[in-house]
């Protein structure tokens, strides 16, 4: 029997195979010439027939990014999609006039990424705490379980993504350990209190978990809310009927979270913005607002956005520059305003560590390693957390964004050597 893990990420999705001798394989993604183990989360819907006849055809990673940029504005690209698992709000959304489930969706992108389901086990990774600001995990799960069944899996195990990051981890322990695992992601920030005995019969016992829905995204939406939105209008009022109101805030944190760009397309938001662009002090700016709304530039800003939060982590200043019709953008950010901007985030993730501490019943001083993954762990305020509190000596990190996939197969080893397989 084969053993399969899947990190299916807000960013990225990292599928692994556990080999014959026990070691752990990623599975290698094609695309043109070259090969990839970690592939962008993204769907690309477009309509390869008549304009009164619809032929919907989608890719999706990679291929996805470029059918999208080759047509932006007749293609609908989908990204961020494990973000709305836990939501009630989304059910369905139309593509070219074709309902899709959420589920529906993440099936389609999930069924090109895995193999058949033929003498195989699949384990599939789940947050601690699922995005949203008041996500329903039990209701998040079974939408993920359904997403795999729509891939052909009806038949799963799961396992917790910080959990599984640990497993990796613990490949290089020779010694008992108390470990603080933290798996940063785009949506999720989660945390385990891992117990660690190697060679004993149960060399690895979960103390307690926690998690939270901050981290690359929201970071993000920070750049995005005080660099970008102020030059489209927020902030900035218009005068119905003679009287000043601020322009709806709604349109900004709709367009500072990259992902639901494309549902601000609707005909009756359009049709909002240009009532209130019509009495607004800035109409220039909600005008420019409107543009970028109408041309799909939600990839670009998010990749301009994501770039600038990159260098901030590895210099103290980085410039945003974006450009589209007689828009332009062209600011030097400074570290130390972005951890200011981040601050509130970073105190909920070290909130979040708490719990995760007090749900295992160990002080921080227990603690003997603390291993950090994903690509937000990269960010300086973010490990700082952690050095600050535990000491530089004890925390380390490493393979960012196939970690928690690796240590799913593992996971799925010792559960089929326990005999929970049959």
């Amino acid at each position: 029997m084969t053993v399969i893990g899947v990190d299916f990420g807000t960013t990225n999705s990292v599928v692994t195979l556990l080999r014959p001798d026990g070691s752990v394989a990623t599975v290698r993604h094609p695309f043109g010439a070259a090969e990839m183990d970690v592939i962008r989360s993204v769907l690309c819907f477009w309509n390869d027939g008549a304009k009164d006849r619809v032929v919907l055809r989608h890719a999706i990673g990679p291929a996805a990014i470029e059918a999208y940029l080759d047509d932006p504005l007749e293609s609908r690209l989908m990204m961020s999609l494990k973000s709305y698992l836990a939501q009630r709000s989304f059910t369905e959304t139309r593509v070219f006039g074709r309902p899709f489930t959420l589920e529906g969706l993440i099936g389609l992108f999930l069924g090109a990424i895995l193999p058949t389901p033929r003498d195989t086990v699949l384990i599939a990774g789940r947050p601690v705490r699922f995005a949203g600001e008041t996500p329903d995990d039990d209701f998040g799960e079974q939408r993920l379980r359904a997403s795999y069944a729509g891939a052909g899996w009806t038949d799963i195990e799961t396992a917790l993504e910080p959990e599984a990051a640990g497993y990796r981890f613990a490949r290089g322990l020779t010694a008992p350990a108390t470990v603080l695992i933290g798996d940063f992601g785009g949506g999720t920030s989660d945390f385990s209190v891992m117990q660690f005995e190697p060679g004993s019969n149960r060399p690895v016992q979960a103390l307690g978990h926690a998690g939270v829905g901050i981290a690359g995204d929201t970071f993000d939406y920070r750049i995005m809310d005080h660099v970008v939105s102020p030059r489209l209008g927020k902030g900035t009022t218009y005068r119905p009927g003679g009287t000043d109101l601020p322009v709806p805030p709604e349109y900004y944190s709709s367009f500072a979270r990259w992902h639901r760009l494309s549902l601000m397309r609707a005909p009756k938001t359009i049709r909002d913005i240009e009532a209130v662009a019509r009495t607004a002090k800035y109409p220039d700016r909600l005008g420019a607002l409107l543009r970028l709304i109408r041309d799909e530039l939600g990839y670009e800003l998010y990749r301009t956005v994501s770039g600038v939060k990159a260098d901030l982590s590895r210099a103290e200043t980085a410039v945003l520059r974006f450009h589209h019709a007689d828009f332009a953008i062209e600011e030097t950010i400074a570290r130390v305003d972005f951890e200011h901007w981040i601050a509130p985030d970073i105190a909920r993730i070290a909130a979040t560590v708490d719990l995760a501490l007090a749900e295992a019943g160990v002080g921080q001083d227990a603690i003997d390693r603390v291993f950090l993954t994903g690509g937000t762990s990269l960010v300086p305020a973010v490990r700082g957390l952690f050095t600050t509190r535990f000491g530089v000596e004890r925390v380390t990190g490493g393979g960012e964004f196939v970690s928690v996939a690796e240590g799913l197969a593992l996971i799925g080893r010792d559960r089929r050597a326990s005999g929970r397989f049959s």
